[in-house]
């Protein structure tokens, strides 16, 4: 029987659109290759930081990267590869990087993130999900003088910074040394624990009847005219109305539609441990030179780190965790970490921070949802509802305005 919706990928962005639409009354499908608890969204630190925090193709960030190589704290890398694809994407990054294009993508963010907060805020309070939503702020922790006074500067707005001395500092997260210089609490911020919300929405996406067809991978697109007229999986061949692709760095259906996004896979890493409860950050911290990220759970901490480009290998390569280690550890005493593990995979990333979303060009029941890089999470929520509304209200990009502010297909 032809299905309505088949939404393929079971990460953040599938899910939350899967949310939306069932919400719309629409009738959804998710095809996942993998069981949906060990995907990119489950690696993700959790950080809900749309607000006042720069993206990655900010100005300097090229010159950042490079003086941190110099003194061996780089959390990038990009291998020797024969990809010209990649260098595309690497000289639109480097073009990305200036004050106009940061000013445009921090009021769309800002725009989005509130909407998900929102967004998050109701799953929490009306559907009584639980997956330790917090609004308790982004403390931006700085190692370096010269850029800790450069945003010190701009901090002016009461309602949206606090400035914090060293000591002060060491109160939010009290395994930092002396080496620190201080911090910004990015009041307007907050944090999930994404795995938890993943299972939380998964169950209540079931009790609503959406269908999961988990371990599952779609190998094909087959076309008819101007639609996709099914998938071929590994277990089986569906129809449906609609097909959206949420299938993160992984392009392989996108370029069978023809398509060839300026998106790359960009490679990080985590680790998640216990550790002593008195020794905890208070709230989700980002070490802003060395781009370490902390994230507090209910019972564990997960520590996120590392951007490899030119490289499709997914095993977790040891000396990219020593380095996670050996950063952190410079600027912290030592803690005893409990029951660690260890995860690494691919975020689908653009080289302007804007996601690529809705309708195909080539095929009109087909439509994208992908390219959200680090920011799955921070996003996810208003992303499924643009998807939502492309599909059951407007029916093409051209008239939701929301498509074209955030989606590459206009802002590219």
């Amino acid at each position: 029987m032809k299905k309505d919706v088949i939404i393929v990928g079971g990460g953040c962005i599938g899910l939350m659109s899967a949310y939306c639409l069932q919400k719309s009354g629409r009738s959804v499908t998710v095809i996942e290759k993998n069981d949906i608890t060990n995907g990119t969204s489950f690696g993700n630190a959790g950080l809900l930081s749309a607000f006042k925090k720069a993206p990655l193709s900010a100005p300097g960030a090229i010159t950042d990267t490079i003086k941190l190589m110099l003194k061996g704290e780089s959390p990038a890398s990009v291998h020797p590869t024969f990809n010209l694809h990649l260098y595309k994407w690497l000289l639109k990054f480097a073009a990305s990087s200036t004050e106009a294009r940061l000013r445009r993508t921090l009021a769309l963010f800002e725009r989005y993130g509130q909407i998900s907060l929102d967004m998050y805020e109701a799953m929490v309070e009306d559907e009584g999900m639980d997956f330790h939503f917090r609004k308790d702020g982004l403390l931006m922790i700085y190692t370096e003088q010269q850029t800790f006074d450069a945003k010190a500067a701009h901090c002016t707005d009461p309602d949206a910074y606090e400035i914090l001395s060293k000591e002060k500092t060491k109160e939010y997260m009290p395994i930092l040394n002396d080496k620190v210089i201080g911090s910004i609490l990015l009041k307007e911020n907050g944090h999930i624990d994404p795995g938890e919300m993943m299972l939380e929405l998964k169950k209540y996406l079931e009790a609503k009847g959406v269908e999961f067809l988990l371990n599952e991978e779609v190998d094909r697109l087959e076309f008819e005219g101007s639609k996709v007229s099914k998938i071929r999986t590994s277990k089986g061949v569906y129809e449906a109305e609609t097909f959206i692709l949420s299938t993160g760095a992984d392009d392989k259906l996108a370029r069978q539609a023809k398509n060839k996004f300026m998106m790359t896979p960009a490679k990080g890493y985590s680790l998640t441990f216990k550790m002593n409860e008195e020794l905890m950050p208070k709230t989700t911290s980002l070490f802003a030179d060395l781009f370490i990220a902390m994230t507090p759970r209910k019972e564990t901490l997960r520590m996120t780190s590392k951007l490899e480009l030119g490289t499709t290998d997914p095993s977790i390569v040891k000396k990219q965790i020593d380095s996670m280690n050996k950063n952190l550890a410079q600027y912290t005493n030592e803690f005893e970490r409990r029951d660690v593990v260890e995860w690494s995979g691919f975020r689908p990333l653009t080289p302007n921070d804007i996601p690529i979303l809705g309708f195909d060009e080539n095929y009109k029941n087909l439509v994208h949802a992908t390219g959200l890089g680090w920011l799955g999470i921070t996003f996810a929520p208003s992303i499924g509802k643009i998807i939502n509304d492309v599909i059951t209200i407007d029916k093409k990009n051209e008239t939701n305005a929301d498509i074209l502010l955030f989606s590459s297909f206009f802002q590219g």
